[in-house]
């Protein structure tokens, strides 16, 4: 069997795929990341060929483009995912042009690229969340990581790489293993421990007249769905494109808090609070993935919806003593 590289593979997506591909028997893989004590447990006892950091893997490949041989698939989930780093500079760098480095050695070397997209390149969601190729020079994001993501999938359209690579637009996705990312945590992870102490959920007000406080509206998706989507791409080399991953159905903030609650038993307690103004002018009201080209490509599976994901996220990891996928 030829080998896979998995970009981002100590992270939150990474690891969780890392998983899977173990559990469905592939132990060939080049891990690509930059290692913290909290990341490293997200991957303790997993199977891989090798662990390389992530500057001296883009260095070797694009300087001695021979350098890694048998490579069959490159999963690129490896990036900054912070919506409140303001650093253009070093998102373009990071980000951005490290994919296109990337990717150019996987055209080069005609290796299958599946990368990470996100939902962040739609912005305020005034042009529609549609995932049609022809439709990308319309979209407006709302913060420098959104448009860090959307810059290379506009470079992978321009070279006419869609024919070969996989881009997934990934949308609000939570669960195990998201515990290194700080403030870009879930919600449902960061109100957990407030939850069990307090018995109280904080969700931010709502400074549109369209939504009531706490209905803000996003495409939330387990991780465990996500993977999944990963892997059937992985397995339909022939497909390629452009994809949204989402569950094609929003949910709001107080259905996100009530299924917390009800998962623990505990009775509802929805306090509102102020948004940080630095949020404001880059708040995402709704989000809500349209997935009719995936349903097309052939993916069939139901996603998990918000109650039995919470649950299981919740109940399976969170309140308990290893809460690793």
């Amino acid at each position: 069997m030829k080998r896979v590289v998995l970009t981002g593979g100590a992270g939150f997506i990474g690891s969780c795929f890392l998983t899977k591909l173990n559990d469905c028997g592939i132990e060939r893989i080049i891990l690509v990341d930059n290692l913290t004590s909290e990341k490293e447990k997200n991957i303790e006892g997993k199977k891989f060929l090798d662990f390389v950091h992530k500057e001296d893997f883009i260095d070797k490949v694009v300087k001695h483009p021979g350098y890694f041989d048998e490579i069959d698939t490159v999963f690129h989930f490896g990036a900054c995912s912070s919506t409140l780093n303001l650093d253009v500079d070093y998102l373009e760098k990071n980000n951005t042009q490290y994919s296109i480095d990337l990717a150019k050695w996987c055209a080069g070397k005609e290796i299958k690229l599946i990368y990470a997209s996100s939902a962040a390149t739609y912005g305020n969601g005034e042009n529609g969340f549609d995932d049609d190729i022809d439709k990308l020079e319309t979209l407006k994001p709302l913060n420098p990581y959104g448009m860090s993501k959307h810059r290379f999938d506009l470079w992978v359209k321009n070279e006419g790489l869609f024919k070969y690579f996989t881009g997934l637009k990934f949308f609000n996705v939570f669960g195990p293993n998201e515990y290194h990312k700080g403030e870009m945590r879930s919600l449902i992870n960061k109100a957990f421990p407030v939850l069990k102490e307090k018995g109280v959920v904080y969700l931010f007000k709502s400074y549109k007249k369209e939504y009531g406080d706490g209905e803000q509206k996003r495409d939330f998706i387990y991780i465990k769905d996500v993977i999944d989507v990963v892997y059937f791409f992985f397995e339909k080399k022939n497909i390629s494109g452009l994809f949204n991953v989402g569950k094609g159905k929003a949910d709001t903030w107080n259905d996100v808090a009530k299924a917390m609650f009800k998962a623990l038993n505990i009775p509802e307690n929805i306090v509102y609070i102020d948004m940080p103004e630095e949020l404001k002018k880059r708040y995402q009201y709704f989000t809500e993935a349209n997935i009719d080209k995936l349903r097309e490509a052939g993916y069939r599976k139901s996603f998990t919806n918000i109650y039995d994901a919470i649950k299981d996220y919740l109940t399976a990891y969170l309140n308990t003593d290893n809460p690793y996928f």
